[in-house]
């Protein structure tokens, strides 16, 4: 009886951060390059009471075996790397991949982080930065007059200058791919860094090599689908309340054992 106590526990625990997860998905469902995280479960540690195959008899042997479960833990979170909808702004700075990749940022430590939100803009010095400020890798930079900003679907950036007629090329944005990038781990700020289970980055020009392709004027919006949150919204929700019921009732048999005379 005290075991199924604690497996209602764990259970309970479970579930709340399955809500956890769930109410961060919906609360980033407007967040530009987001991604879904999935909260993944295991079950506990066994009591193996009678092995299976165990004998049972001179010429017979347990079919199926005793054990009890000692409930279920959540053994990590997963992000879902699914192509989010593309969203035309016309904003010529705002830049979606489509495919897979991620755009280089260098952080203020010179470390690099990683970003599919590509909102970005330009700083006092011309430099396209997020709106953090934080400058591509490798830095680009649009100069004082520049018109006519063009980003092609390979990375290269050009702009007409003053006293052009062909437009100058400016510098070329690069995208990095990941043997795992569930594996990156998320920072904040739409930005990830990488890990020893991601692996090392490999930069390379848009379009090659299995990267993405660039689409200037358009945001990748988050992979949220509200209406499978609100499912699993509910299906958390009735979880937790029947594992509360296991205790209530794994309470009342207690009361009723404690009160035999």
């Amino acid at each position: 009886m005290f075991r199924a106590l604690h497996i209602a526990a764990t259970g309970m625990g479970a579930q709340e951060t399955q809500l956890e997860g769930i109410s961060n998905n919906i609360a980033n469902a407007n967040t530009v390059g987001y991604k879904r995280e999935r909260v993944d479960f295991q079950d506990l540690l066994y009591q193996t009471i009678r092995a299976p195959g165990a004998p049972t008899g001179a010429t017979t042997v347990s079919p199926t075996g005793f054990q009890v479960g000692s409930g279920v833990r959540v053994v990590g979170t997963a992000r879902v790397f699914e192509q989010g909808a593309l969203q035309n702004t016309n904003n010529p700075l705002d830049v979606a991949i489509e495919g897979n990749g991620f755009f280089v940022v260098q952080q203020a430590d010179g470390t690099p982080a990683y970003t599919r939100a590509g909102t970005f803009q330009k700083d006092g010095q011309g430099r396209i930065v997020t709106p953090e400020g934080l400058p591509l890798d490798p830095p680009i930079t649009v100069p004082e007059g520049a018109t006519d900003v063009s980003i092609a679907a390979d990375g290269t950036v050009s702009a007409i200058l003053g006293g052009e007629a062909a437009p100058v090329e400016l510098g070329r944005i690069t995208i990095a791919t990941f043997v795992n990038p569930a594996g990156l781990r998320a920072i904040g700020h739409n930005l990830l860094i990488a890990t020893e289970a991601s692996g090392e980055p490999q930069i390379g020009e848009p379009g090659n090599d299995g990267r993405g392709t660039l689409l200037q004027g358009s945001l990748e919006r988050a992979n949220v689908e509200i209406v499978e949150e609100m499912i699993g919204l509910i299906a958390a929700q009735r979880a937790y309340e029947i594992n509360t019921k296991v205790i209530t009732t794994a309470d009342e048999m207690l009361r009723a054992a404690t009160q035999l005379r």
